[in-house]
């Protein structure tokens, strides 16, 4: 079988904002990356709130649904249970060159500045910092704490990528996906990978 182009890790948190990260999800396997994903708790409930995806409960019934949605070959997409230490994710030997945090709630920016690792995705956020791999995390909040601040901060002078979910108007967006597409453009241009849902400034 062919090999993926890369590999990415993908980590959803509980912030608003889950049509960047299915969006993201969707590109990145369309880009043909294998993609370590992980959701937690609270993502769940957001995503079940915010789109049309009714993610099941169980890990077991969310491996099989997300198949059956996104229809990654085989190997491409795999879900992460939130407390394998064992997954390659966890472990500077084996992780992905890339990691995304879409959307990173404040908890989330917060566990990672301290080095909490108290679940997989801090403890994958935590190897990428380590090993001076890539990390995006991509905030959707307003308005930003001083504490909200002070950790997306922490986190670019340790090497992390911010890019909040903000996106502009300059491209005239004739809808909500013209929206999600410009901050998961910016996602994708920063991974390095080859994107045409948005143009460019000046293109």
């Amino acid at each position: 079988m062919k090999s993926f182009s890369r590999s990415v890790t993908l980590g959803i948190s509980g912030a608003s904002g889950a049509q960047y990260s299915l969006r993201l999800l969707q590109c990145l396997l369309a880009a043909d990356c294998r993609v370590y994903l992980m959701i937690s708790r609270a993502a769940q409930v957001v995503i079940n709130t915010e789109t049309d995806v009714a993610l099941p409960q169980s890990f077991a019934e969310q491996t099989t649904f997300l198949q059956q949605h996104f229809q990654p070959r085989e190997g491409q997409l795999v879900l992460l249970d939130r407390e394998d230490w064992f997954s390659p994710v966890a472990s500077g030997s084996s992780s992905p060159a890339s990691m995304v945090i879409c959307p990173a709630s404040g908890g989330t920016l917060s566990a990672i500045a301290c080095g909490a690792s108290n679940n997989l995705i801090e403890r994958a956020a935590d190897v990428a910092l380590k090993e001076r791999r890539q990390l995006i995390v991509v905030p959707r909040e307003a308005p930003y704490s001083e504490i909200h601040l002070e950790n997306m901060l922490k986190l670019t002078r340790m090497g992390a990528v911010v890019i909040p979910a903000s996106p502009g108007f300059y491209h005239k967006p004739q809808g909500m996906n013209d929206l999600i597409d410009f901050v998961v453009a910016r996602i994708l241009d920063q991974l390095g990978i080859d994107q045409t849902i948005m143009p460019r400034w000046g293109e």
